[in-house]
């Protein structure tokens, strides 16, 4: 079927003749290409062809009006953790009562509190409550999307997870990357044999993800208080043997070495960055690691925002994404993290478009079919209702700005 979208505004991120190949980075962040009073053709799922008003072809099945609207491509967002069971309101409450986030996980709240709920949880039901987040996630323009694992902490509770994960691929027309992460935090009963739960994961949990074909990455949360350099590095390179391509956990609570042990195994990512030096930057730069923001982490639990300035202006790209998950950021929003991007980190509007666009299909391996709108690519790009400018999608924070969602060419419906 062909669908032929007439007389758009802008269409933001398009790609007339070179494609990307790589990331955008430095001061090419402030770069976003653009076509003004343009139509654009779909074939079944991949863009056909666009173009300027002056040569509109009039030759699609199906004609929609765009008057005053703006085309983007689907956000690409490369990090969350959207399976998983129940809720954690209660540690919010405990937040707004003072508790930091590292004395409510003492107390066995956090990550601990979510593999309890999990393991409690069935697989039938877990995936009842992840189907409608997946859902939410796409009618607010996100067409791509990366989910990790790391509730289970358990053989059983993390190859449930991997199976929702598995089954959630089938049943939306979004992009969809998973990503293991057993070394999310020590569970109980390893509190005191830390090398048991290492033991588990690469003797144990590997082998069996890679006889069902569960997980296309690796990921340890490197950081103060969850596994140290050396812990990851066994864990990354076990993966490696798998297949597993690392991602990495760095520098939420301190400044780990999580940056360098990532850039050592190759990472494609290295995702928090609220503390972030020099080292963490030079490392960086002599590098294909993509460094991924966290903002909407930054936002709900009070703490630092990663310093996108310093890292944009040394010449580094910058990828957002918005980790989704039940205890530090219960909203899978793009459009707010853009939001935070502009007002909390000193980000251009443009800037932090690329950072959820092409950057963030890099940090995903899909930039080839999504990330920016081109010949050829799929068809996964969204219309906003009226705008007068770029700036009014972040400045409206509190507004659902999106109109009509196309995911593999087919328009979206609640």
């Amino acid at each position: 079927m062909r669908i032929l979208i007439k007389d758009i505004h802008t269409i933001v991120q398009v790609e007339e003749d070179v494609l990307r190949t790589t990331a955008v980075k430095g001061s090419d962040m402030k770069y976003l290409p653009r076509l003004e009073k343009a139509w654009l053709l779909v074939n079944d799922d991949i863009i056909e062809d666009f173009g300027p008003m002056s040569t509109y072809p009039d030759n699609g099945n199906i004609v929609i009006s765009a008057e005053g609207k703006w085309l983007f491509p689907s956000w690409c967002d490369s990090h969350t953790h959207l399976v998983y069971a129940g809720s954690r309101e209660k540690e919010f409450v405990a937040r707004s009562q003072g508790k930091s986030y590292e004395e409510i996980a003492a107390e066995g709240g956090g990550i601990l509190n979510s593999a309890t709920r999990l393991n409690d949880t069935s697989e039938e039901e877990l995936l009842k409550q992840s189907l409608p987040r997946l859902k939410e996630i796409m009618m607010q323009g996100t067409g791509a999307v990366e989910i990790k694992s790391g509730y289970g902490l358990s053989l059983e509770g993390e190859l449930k997870m991997l199976r929702v994960i598995k089954k959630l691929k089938r049943m939306t027309p979004m992009a969809v990357k998973t990503t293991f992460l057993g070394a999310h935090a020590i569970p109980r009963e390893y509190k005191e044999n830390r090398r048991g739960y290492i033991d588990l994961i690469t003797g144990s949990m590997l082998p069996a993800i890679a006889e069902e074909k569960l997980a296309d990455y690796i990921d340890v949360f490197c950081d103060h208080g969850f596994f140290t350099v050396e812990e990851t590095d066994v864990i990354l390179k076990a993966g490696g043997k798998y297949g597993l391509k690392p991602k990495i956990h760095a520098n939420e609570l301190a400044i780990s070495g999580g940056v360098q042990v990532g850039v050592k195994n190759k990472a494609l990512s290295v995702d928090h960055l609220e503390r972030i030096g020099t080292d963490e930057i030079i490392a960086l730069l002599g590098s294909n690691t993509m460094p991924t923001a966290l903002p909407g982490t930054s936002f709900f639990l009070g703490i630092d925002y990663a310093p996108a300035r310093q890292m944009i202006n040394a010449g580094l790209p910058l990828c957002l994404a918005s980790d989704f998950n039940p205890g530090s950021t219960p909203s899978g929003r793009m459009a707010f993290v853009l939001t935070l991007a502009c007002l909390k980190m000193g980000m251009l509007p443009e800037e932090a478009i690329n950072a959820v666009t092409i950057n963030g299909a890099v940090a995903m391996e899909l930039l080839a079919n999504y990330g920016t709108i081109a010949r050829g690519k799929k068809a996964n790009f969204f219309l906003t209702k009226p705008l007068a400018s770029l700036a009014m999608l972040p400045y409206y924070y509190g507004s659902d700005l999106i109109d009509t969602v196309f995911v593999n060419g087919q328009v979206q419906n609640e």
